[in-house]
């Protein structure tokens, strides 16, 4: 099976969505799917206001069209709802070939935290584009219930998985600051929700890893706070497994890719009562979630690291790229039943 996925973010943008989709290639050619990629690095783009390193992609819906037809896939999945995605939703409508969807970020939440728009305006949006697809992937049930609750029609369960080989546990972890090491990793910007762990009064130490349009503000705000700016392979890999618990405190996150990242360096997790991975970390007990995010950090310095590793593994890339590719076989399917 071929498979075409379309994607509004890549690089020079690090986060979780384009750490999947370039592990998911790998993933699935044990499986004997080829997966290739329009990009916004194929055409002429602009940064996106407020964050550089999100580029858009300046091309019309028929040179996308032209692209889909090149590429000829058995399946079409569009990832993101960027100007590359609304282009390939009105392309795979044009040309009757079904595709898939993936609702990776919480919009309306994000979107309220930085405008005065209702989220019932932003889900609408969201609705209108994710519907026309034979289904749209989600990572946990339960925001595949939220979805269905807002309207949409069809959600499929696309798990996330956590490279267990470069994000484990280190015999002689670093000790460089005052224990315990309390640390967060996030792309620091407004909706992230990061002054609630940076004001926190702990002991010890706060870590902060990641950069962002906000990080110059924080920094000037947290004096307290030992800001590393953007860690990637290794030396975050060393972050985590230094720490001895880490603090999450967002509110608007779909998964939380950083939290199995953690946990796989056998580092709990302290976080708010939210949804996504949470419910999980929790029942496992590797983690604690307290509207009061001191309490839930001081309570997860008990939590057995052995634990936390033992958890992050349950979460294979094998069992994630099945999973997506039994969706994505859904709307290839579709395709030939309309054919014939």
């Amino acid at each position: 099976m071929r498979v075409l996925i379309v994607t509004d973010a890549w690089r020079p943008q690090v986060n979780g969505v384009v750490r999947t989709l370039e592990r998911l290639k790998i993933d699935a050619e044990r499986f004997g799917v080829t997966i290739d990629y329009i990009t916004p690095s194929e055409y002429s783009s602009t940064p996106l206001p407020g964050y550089p390193e999100i580029r858009l992609a300046l091309t019309s819906p028929q040179v996308i069209c032209d692209a889909i037809e090149a590429h000829n896939p058995d399946a079409l999945h569009i990832a993101t709802e960027g100007p590359l995605g609304w282009m390939a939703r009105h392309a795979g409508i044009r040309m009757g070939r079904p595709f898939t969807t993936c609702y990776h970020t919480r919009y309306p939440q994000y979107v309220a935290a930085r405008y005065p728009v209702p989220p019932s305006i932003t889900y609408g949006v969201l609705r209108y584009f994710h519907n026309a697809a034979v289904t749209t992937m989600v990572a946990t049930v339960g925001l595949g219930k939220e979805l269905i609750d807002q309207g949409f029609r069809s959600c499929s369960l696309w798990s996330r998985c956590v490279a267990a080989d470069l994000f484990r546990p280190l015999p002689e972890a670093p000790d460089n600051h005052p224990r315990p090491i309390f640390l967060c990793v996030s792309r620091l910007a407004v909706e992230k929700n990061l002054d609630r762990f940076l004001s926190l009064n702990l002991p010890g130490t706060k870590v902060m890893v990641g950069d962002g349009p906000d990080r110059a503000r924080l920094e000037a705000t947290y004096k307290d706070v030992i800001f590393t700016g953007a860690l990637y392979g290794d030396a975050l890999a060393a972050a985590y497994a230094s720490a001895d618990v880490f603090v999450f405190p967002s509110l608007t996150e779909t998964f939380g890719n950083v939290l199995l990242e953690s946990l796989a360096c056998g580092t709990p997790v302290a976080t708010f009562p939210t949804e996504g991975l949470v419910p999980a970390i929790i029942d496992a007990k590797v983690g604690v979630s307290h509207h009061d995010l001191r309490k839930a950090a001081i309570a997860a310095l008990s939590i057995k690291r052995t634990s936390c590793r033992e958890f992050a593994l349950l979460y294979s890339h094998a069992v994630a790229a099945q999973q997506f590719i039994n969706n994505v076989s859904m709307a290839s399917r579709s395709r030939l039943s309309r054919a014939a």
